[in-house]
């Protein structure tokens, strides 16, 4: 059930599963995406595994707090701060992001989680771990990178995905068509596996909100943020690094980049995903979320023993 509460100065919308006495797994996810986009065998297989779920809308996307009057950014200006070498301005960066993250923890009273974040949320997740290190027991990075820029780019197709607008229309089958267009653009192999079941969760998504302005808000919040690659070299939160072999929009090498950038962290590459764990790889990733969770959570392990 959706629930509301102030995190961080801000209203953030989130869903819960599980036993609260349970350890927690907290799920980000990603650019212009919804909480409701998590696939739902996670939720429900890290319930099973014994642990506690919150999932959440970040800011400005979904039914969590908009930033309207901060308007359209500046993209040119904030590409010509980064050029001169500047910190450019933007509505917020990610590091408020993964602070809205921490205030929703401390809303619901929790001390630490296992944190999981994908693509954007990948990145969030990075800067918990390296801002508040004492309230991540372990940490999950999903297709994402460290914002090096010596790393290898999207696509030119990929890329046209975040920068073109969506029809300006309420036509709900013309804005799941878009959406599944872009799906196969970024998706890799596995598109065609569950076809309709895919363009309903489409329409579920848009009719629970469609606010682009606000993914073009978060996006300069990743731009002007920068990279983290030197800060994550200090982070010992115990990292686990799932990236698809096949992703046009943050390239492998981007999570080659952020196993190899944070100590000790493992990395789990899968052979022909793309940008997004389409049916076909989500027992993997299941297993892959559960396990590491199991190995680093502390009551676990020491029963283990």
């Amino acid at each position: 059930m959706e629930q509301f509460t102030n995190a961080n100065g801000i209203e953030i919308c989130y869903e819960t599963f599980g036993d609260k006495g349970n350890p927690t797994v907290l799920f980000v996810m990603g650019l212009g995406a919804q909480m409701i986009a998590w696939p739902d065998i996670y939720m429900t297989g890290m319930v099973e595994a014994g642990y506690h779920v919150v999932r959440y809308d970040n800011r400005d996307v979904g039914l969590s707090q908009k930033f309207d009057d901060a308007g359209m950014p500046d993209f040119q200006a904030l590409v010509k701060d980064l050029v001169a070498g500047k910190t450019p301005e933007a509505p917020y960066y990610l590091a408020d992001m993964a602070a809205d993250g921490i205030g929703l923890m401390d809303a619901l009273g929790i001390d630490k989680a296992h944190i999981i974040g994908a693509s954007m949320g990948g990145m969030i997740v990075q800067q918990m771990a390296i801002d508040a290190p004492e309230r991540v027991t372990s940490m999950v990075s999903i297709m994402s990178t460290t914002g090096d820029p010596s790393v290898p780019q999207a696509t030119e197709e990929a890329m046209a995905v975040l920068t073109t607008p969506a029809p300006d229309t309420d036509d709900i089958e013309i804005l799941v068509d878009h959406a599944m267009k872009n799906r196969k653009v970024i998706g890799g192999d596995g598109f065609e596996d569950n076809i309709e079941e895919a363009r309903a969760m489409a329409a579920r998504i848009i009719k629970r909100s469609v606010y682009p302005i606000g993914a073009a808000r978060q996006r300069a919040g990743i731009m002007a943020s920068g990279s983290r690659t030197e800060a994550l070299k200090s982070v010992t939160v115990p990292t686990l690094v799932i990236h698809g072999d096949n992703d046009p929009l943050v390239r492998v090498e981007g999570g080659i980049h952020t196993a190899e950038t944070i100590p000790g962290a493992r990395l789990e590459i899968i052979e022909g995903m793309g940008h997004a764990s389409f049916p076909r790889y989500q027992q993997r990733i299941l297993a892959l979320l559960s396990d590491h969770a199991t190995a680093h959570e502390p009551t676990r392990a020491n029963a283990a023993e």
